[in-house]
């Protein structure tokens, strides 16, 4: 399995992390699905809990520690279990969570968000249960969410309902609806300028569909022989696709497809014969495949080439006796650059809380390393939702992961966001502002000054 060559990531290693490094405490949700389990923004994390109304814990990656069902500070607002989230891949602080009441919410967590302190301890503070858009239209259960990679505040949802829907947040409306799939979708995922996007379903197809015309472009009728779910993964703009899946003899297994030709696999890679489904999470600046297995403990590292033989091993990856309930990578500009921290995943497991996993490439220098460090997506949108559907296409900015050209953080820039607001909130500024208006036209009237009181 794999081949090795060298590379400048071929030395990859991660440590198993330190126990006051991990975030413990939870009592994770016990809903069962396709989904991650966990998703992380550059600066945030979230995971659904055990409990009613949709219990999400949102913690910081810089405050690790142990929380206290009860106490620490939570997130909740569907009536129904939660089933996925999703960060918005330009603001850092807006999650989007899906749930069995066939809603989707969009929430904003606040700047001074801090449930656990910097000593590791849980602190109290008022729960988020206030989102600031409803998005309303599915008629069965919300499964899986994806944000669109180029286009700000475009959303993708599937649902029990068989159906895949894309939804501008910033409108608080649906854009268009594709309901050509004959079962449970799996997985989806966006291309890398995110014209088109890819379904596995329960029926083993993989369809690729045109994003704004909801149309089928191309399908691979069986990707895999086996009964387990099925994962993609775009490979960047080389034009192959990867999927993962079990063959008909129970055996996990690694394909690669040319959209060109989707009638047979240009190469299959034979993995093992457990049981659990394979997620690949993959790097696309640095072309590194973590492949996670539900259920596993160990990770497995390899790199891909578009070209044969496509895959190639790269160190040990991570072993572990405690087995991955679910996983997910924190976007590279939340990494620790200087140390050489070549991509972060969090495991999240049964018993053992979230464990960051770090994996480093040794340097011996403590300069900024341009050549595992390439350009990565930035958070500005290429295009805004509107632009995105009248036809522009364009692939992600890009911006520099060097300290010194991001004044020592690769967070947000220190460009101002869209901040939204919920009907609430407006409410209230709107009642504020009215009272104001009465008591200076009362200080009008009462100087005998004329003015227009239409309003």
């Amino acid at each position: 399995m794999f081949k090795i060559r060298t590379s400048k990531y071929r030395h990859v290693f991660c440590d198993a992390p330190r126990q006051e490094a991990c975030h413990t405490g939870f009592k994770l949700s016990t809903v069962t699905g396709d989904q991650q389990y966990i998703k992380a923004s550059s600066k945030y994390f979230a995971v659904a809990l055990f409990g009613g109304g949709g219990l999400v814990y949102v913690g910081r990656h810089d405050r690790p520690g142990r929380f206290i069902p009860g106490s620490t500070p939570t997130l909740h607002g569907h009536q129904g279990a939660i089933l996925d989230f999703e960060w918005n891949p330009f603001d850092d602080s807006m999650l989007a969570t899906a749930s069995e009441d066939t809603n989707i919410k969009i929430w904003t967590i606040p700047d001074e968000w801090e449930p656990i302190d910097a000593k590791g301890v849980s602190k109290a503070g008022a729960d988020i249960t206030e989102s600031m858009v409803d998005l309303v239209g599915h008629s069965k259960k919300v499964n899986l969410l994806r944000y669109h990679p180029t286009a700000g505040n475009v959303l993708a949802s599937t649902s029990s309902d068989y159906t895949v829907k894309l939804w501008d947040i910033e409108a608080g409306q649906e854009l268009s609806t594709f309901d050509e799939m004959q079962d449970l979708c799996q997985d989806i995922v966006f291309d890398y300028k995110g014209d088109n996007y890819a379904t596995a379903c329960k029926d083993k197809a993989v369809r690729f569909v045109d994003a704004r015309a909801s149309r089928v472009t191309g399908m691979i009728k069986q990707a895999h022989d086996g009964v387990k779910g099925v994962k993609v993964v775009y490979m960047g703009e080389s034009g192959k696709i990867l999927t993962t899946g079990h063959s008909r003899a129970s055996g996990r297994e690694v394909k690669i497809w040319d959209l060109k030709n989707l009638d047979k696999p240009i190469h299959t890679e034979k993995i093992d014969t457990a049981a659990g489904v394979l997620m690949p999470m993959y790097d696309v600046d640095t072309n590194v495949i973590y492949l996670c297995g539900k259920g596993d403990g160990n990770i497995r590292t390899c790199e891909f080439e578009d070209k044969a033989p496509f895959f190639h091993k790269l160190g040990d990856g991570f072993r572990s006796t405690t087995a991955l309930k679910g996983v997910c990578l924190v976007p590279k500009r939340g990494l620790d650059i200087m140390k050489c921290e070549s991509a972060r995943l969090l495991k999240v497991t049964n018993n053992s809380g979230i464990q960051p996993l770090s994996f480093f490439v040794p340097r011996k220098s403590d300069a900024f390393q341009p050549d595992i460090f390439p350009n990565t997506a930035s958070c500005d949108p290429a295009h805004s939702a509107e632009e995105w559907w009248k036809g522009s296409s364009k692939g992600p900015n890009l911006q520099s992961l060097n300290p010194r050209e991001t004044g020592g953080s690769a967070g947000q820039n220190g460009e101002s966001k869209k901040k939204f607001q919920s009907v609430a909130t407006l409410n209230a500024s709107l009642k504020k502002a009215e009272a104001r208006i009465r008591y200076l036209e009362g200080k009008l009237d009462g100087a005998g000054i004329s003015y227009d009181k239409k309003r």
